[in-house]
């Protein structure tokens, strides 16, 4: 379900999961289909690893990267579970294919 909500989301992010809701802060971006489809490869993450789990893996794998990089976006644009979103966000067919926990592939590469 989406949800324009335009005060909840930080002020550089344009829209943020939280199982089953998909908030997005600007309304045009209710129609952005690369936006939403980004928004439900999180949503099977958080499927997958029973939604608690998920921010956990985001939380720790962020100070991680923060500790390594020394700078905020870079420290989120490398988390795994970033990295599978942004690069199958224009395969519109990625969900139909993807197998489960894949993400994990992400985690394991060499940033």
């Amino acid at each position: 379900m989406i949800i324009h909500l335009k005060y909840f989301i930080p002020k550089s992010f344009s829209a943020f999961t939280f199982y089953p809701f998909i908030f997005i802060k600007n309304k045009v971006d209710t129609t952005n289909i690369t936006l939403i489809h980004h928004e439900k490869i999180h949503l099977k993450q958080q499927i997958e690893l029973l939604i608690i789990f998920f921010f956990l893996l985001y939380f720790l794998e962020f100070c991680w990267n923060f500790i390594r990089y020394r700078s905020w976006m870079k420290a989120y644009r490398n988390i795994g579970l970033e990295e599978e979103a942004y690069q199958n966000e224009s395969n519109y067919n990625y969900l139909k294919t993807r197998k489960p926990y894949s993400f994990l592939k992400f985690h394991f590469s060499s940033n």
